[in-house]
């Protein structure tokens, strides 16, 4: 697909935040599969600014220091403040952007004179400030400095012009570059810049309103009462009247401000009031898919490893023909719809379905260590079939297992007695390729599904369905998912159109949601394979209608209004 540039693209961009080089959740995924797309439209013209929290003994396995003309010749040489350095190199993912680690312990010094500029000039409240906040806006300073040197520097040849003309005229200055930054973890480097060099247009994107999360965290009901939410009351009662009032802020203050979905853009103009100036929904690259030669014998080789855990756990007997459904996502029980996920699967066990399922909840929590006794069956696995291991239910010990809700609902559903027709089984480790137990990624994992599902009650975009997707694997999410929201307005909703069925989903239908979550999975067990083959390619045309190819031309019109913002204020 040709990718045409949008007709006022800057002639530098700086996308801060905290997941670049440093994989922890969904913004590392929108950022490293957003980079080819931006390389193909201006090759290094995008500098990605991460936090440098690596060391001789702990690298960063997505970045390599390397020599980039102009700007490594400014990083030896640049005037940084004390506790202040940074490396530039290369990011390891598909396109090999620019990116610039910064090290930022130096701010802590300044951090009281720092806040107390943040108030006066802004009203950010950071009085009241606890956990990561420090440690957010001491990046987010430290990357504001950064950026600013690199301008000054003359790098990409954007240094700012003269304030006068010859004849002592000011002089007209048209902004070129953009600093775009995600998330509040980097809204205080937004402010810094709008302070201290006004003429760079400035994009804040948010992907999930942090006053949002915590009413939804808290078991609020966000959507019902969506009107009569107040966000700087919200902040105050729920303890985040930091964080709330730096996102606000760096909303308000930036030249365009952004979020991933309309069901995000509502929450954010309720509770930050100020409406998104675009829409920018999170594409993907099929860079992770394996090419056609090698898909099926890819599948087969997830499905052989997802199969014998199973069996080694439960002692019972899954063939290929089981039906093989994963829930994933960051460990949030109720916001992520885990909870729904599993009483679907109680569901199941009173349906008529017509292949045995497996229902995998591979969500990160508190793992102490692979189980032993695990390891050692799947190692003699030729020894035929055994009784179930204690407790047949889990992939590795937690060090928290009295307060997991995942394992305990999984208890109390009484899973632990195994009956072949439903089994569930959590595995609560990052799949990286060394947990233990797989030792393989969670995309290499993936591909071998049968179905996906994501009952998201607060989900400002969805990475998860639309990754399922991209894989072939159909996927049931909800109407509270942005990626459902959009898959809704694109497409006719069943499986055989888009491999997607959207449920509906509100604050007051959670056992509708359930069941009608179960009856989609039953469908898909007595599904014929033609029938699962034309699901299965539906499902890989709505992910190539989701491609970054399709979607940057959002981010082309948030850069566009930036400049143009820029322009009138300098």
């Amino acid at each position: 697909m040709d990718i045409k540039p949008a007709t006022q693209h800057p002639k530098l961009l700086f996308e801060v935040s905290w997941e670049v080089c440093n994989k922890i959740g969904g913004i590392y995924t929108v950022l490293s599969t957003k980079a080819k797309t931006l390389q193909k439209i201006s090759k290094d013209t995008t500098v990605f600014i991460g936090p440098d929290v690596w060391s001789e003994a702990n690298p960063s396995p997505w970045f390599t220091e390397c020599n980039v003309a102009g700007l490594s010749k400014w990083a030896k040489s640049a005037n940084l403040p004390d506790g202040v350095s940074a490396r530039v190199g290369r990011w390891e993912i598909p396109g090999r952007p620019i990116a610039v680690l910064v090290k930022f312990d130096g701010m802590y010094a300044v951090k009281d004179e720092f806040y107390g500029e943040m108030w006066n000039r802004f009203g950010v409240d950071s009085l009241h400030a606890y956990g990561d906040y420090d440690e957010g806006c001491a990046f987010a300073h430290a990357s504001g400095i950064v950026i600013e040197s690199i301008i000054m520097s003359g790098f990409g040849d954007v240094a700012p012009a003269a304030p006068t003309g010859r004849r002592g005229r000011p002089r007209k200055v048209t902004p070129s570059v953009v600093a775009h930054f995600d998330e509040w973890t980097t809204g205080m480097g937004l402010l810094y810049l709008k302070w201290k060099m006004p003429q760079v247009a400035t994009v804040f994107t948010t992907h999930a309103t942090s006053i949002g999360r915590s009413i939804c965290g808290n078991n609020k009901p966000l959507y019902d009462y969506m009107s009569g939410y107040n966000g700087d009351q919200m902040a105050r009662e729920l303890n985040m009247e930091a964080k709330h009032s730096l996102e606000k802020a760096a909303a308000h203050q930036a030249d365009a401000f952004t979020t991933v979905s309309e069901i995000t853009a509502r929450e954010c103009e309720q509770l930050l009031e100020r409406r998104p100036d675009v829409v920018t929904p999170n594409g993907f690259e099929k860079n992770f898919v394996p090419a056609a030669a090698k898909f099926d014998t890819a599948r087969a080789e997830a499905r052989k490893s997802l199969i014998d855990v199973a069996n080694a756990l439960t002692g019972a007997d899954y063939d290929d023909n089981a039906f093989i459904v994963i829930t994933s996502g960051r460990c949030e029980y109720r916001n992520k719809g885990i909870d729904v996920y599993l009483d679907m699967a109680s569901e199941l066990r009173n349906m008529p379905a017509c292949r045995k399922i497996i229902a995998y909840v591979m969500v990160p929590a508190w793992p102490k260590e692979p189980r032993a006794d695990l390891e050692q069956r799947l190692a003699d696995a030729e020894a035929g079939s055994k009784a179930p291991l204690a407790e047949p239910v889990i992939t590795h010990w937690l060090n928290n297992p009295d307060s997991d809700a995942v394992i305990n609902r999984i208890r109390a559903l009484g899973f632990c007695n195994v009956d072949p027709r439903v089994t569930v089984i959590y595995v609560p480790c990052y799949l990286n390729g060394t947990d233990g137990i797989f030792n393989r990624s969670y995309y290499d994992l993936l591909i071998g599904a049968d179905a996906t599902v994501f009952p998201s009650y607060y989900e400002p975009w969805g990475y998860t369905p639309l990754e399922s997707v991209a894989f072939g694997v159909p996927t049931v999410t909800t109407s509270l998912s942005g990626f459902g929201q959009w898959s809704l307005e694109s497409f006719q909703n069943f499986f055989e159109e888009c491999g997607v069925n959207v449920i509906g989903r509100g604050d007051s239908n959670y056992h509708d949601v359930v069941t009608n979550i179960a009856h989609s999975i039953e469908y898909l067990t007595c599904a014929d394979q033609r029938t699962m083959a034309r699901i299965r390619k539906a499902a890989m045309r709505t992910a190539a209608a989701a491609s970054w190819g399709n979607f940057i031309k959002y981010y082309d019109q948030a850069y566009a209004i930036a400049l143009e913002n820029a322009s009138r204020r300098v």
